[in-house]
Order: C-alpha cells, then sequence, then structure tokens
C-alpha cells in the first residue's frame, strides 16, 4: 500500500549544498539518503515530497556542515499482509514465479501458484496445471495475495498467494465465472424437472 507520511528529523546539510534555497538543500540531502532504502516502520521510501518546515540550525566543532530540524513528508510503499496485488511475472523458477507490483518483487512459491497439481516445463520456462491446463509464465499479468511479509536491514521479502477464488491471471477468474454460471444453470434445471415428474404423478 502507497503512503505519505511525515517524518520529524535532524537533517546535516553538507557545504556542497550552502548554494541552493535551505529547503531545497535539505530535500536534496534527504533524497540522496532516504529514496530506496528499506526501513522495518515505515517500508520502502520511494520519494521524498516536500520539506514542511525547517528549524533553526546547528553547526557543531569540526563539522562543516550545518545540522537543521525539520519536518518532511515521504512517499513509501508498505506491504501490508493480506493485501490483494496485481503485477507482472518477471521472472519463472523451478521454485515459484516473481511477481513484480509498484516498485518492489514478491515470490509465488509453486505450491501457491493455483488449486492445482502444477507441473515445471524447464525448456520453455512455464508452469502448467495438470487438471485445469493453465499456465504461469514470464509477462503474464497476475493477481495475488501476500502472506508474508519480512523487512531486515536494506532487504525485503514478501510472499503471495495466487489459488484463493479470484486470484492469479484475469483469464482465470473469467473461466471460472463461466463455469459457475454453467454449474447454476443446471441446479436451476433440477428442480423444475422434479416438479413436472410430481405433475405427471398426480395425472396418474
Amino acid at each position: 500500500m502507497y503512503k505519505i507520511i511525515e517524518v520529524e528529523d535532524k537533517i546535516r546539510v553538507p557545504p556542497s549544498k550552502f548554494n541552493l534555497e535551505l529547503k531545497e538543500a535539505i530535500q536534496s540531502t534527504l533524497s540522496e539518503k532516504l529514496e530506496g532504502i528499506v526501513n522495518k516502520k515505515l517500508g520502502i521510501v520511494l520519494s521524498i515530497m516536500s520539506v514542511e518546515d525547517v528549524g533553526e540550525g546547528k553547526i557543531f566543532p569540526e563539522d562543516g556542515a550545518i545540522h537543521y530540524p525539520a519536518k518532511f513528508k515521504i512517499a513509501v510503499f508498505q506491504p501490508e499482509m493480506h493485501e490483494v496485488v496485481m503485477g507482472e511475472v518477471i521472472e519463472v523458477t523451478e521454485f515459484g514465479a516473481f511477481l513484480r507490483f509498484g516498485p518492489v518483487d514478491g515470490m509465488i512459491h509453486v505450491s501457491q501458484l493455483m488449486n492445482d497439481f502444477v507441473s515445471f516445463d524447464n525448456k520453455n520456462n512455464v508452469f502448467l496445471g495438470r487438471d485445469t491446463k493453465r499456465k504461469v509464465k514470464e509477462g503474464d499479468r497476475m493477481k495475488a495475495r501476500v502472506i508474508s511479509v519480512s523487512m531486515e536491514g536494506d532487504q525485503y521479502k514478501i510472499g503471495l498467494t495466487a489459488r484463493q477464488p479470484g486470484l492469479g491471471s484475469p483469464d482465470w477468474a473469467k473461466e471460472d465465472k463461466k463455469r459457475g454460471d454453467v454449474k447454476e444453470a443446471k441446479e436451476e434445471k433440477k428442480p423444475a424437472a422434479k416438479k413436472e415428474e410430481k405433475k405427471e404423478a398426480k395425472k396418474k
């Protein structure tokens, strides 16, 4: 999930940025320091949106920089448990598929690709469902649900599943809907047939 968060911190502005306007210098410093980092509390920092407020700067001995207390807004991406995401399969390996959604990648383990027995075609880099004949390959668009999130240091791991109804390829949902319509039509015919049988029995 994308979020904009307000943060308050002390920013060290180096002498190389003294020629810039104060807020511009702070925003440039923050961009270099924070953009792209992984933070367990904040998530993945995407961009410094704006510098809202700047306090009085201080100079410390043997440090040519100026330190400013500042409030600023950042755009982050926080993957949340059970969140549904849509992305593109960017890599297929024998143990699963990697799905890129937004600024991050997650992995769908082979056991979570679909509600079917899945085999891997190593020659063509394709997963194939035994009964459904559904395929997963590089470049496919897929919908998945977040089932695990781990953020340690500057690394993150996101686990996904596509086994639940409505997940996986958009075409799968259409196929399931068609099968459901056929099933409902058959179920509607059965009671009607029984009524006709009862009428015939009364006539006799």
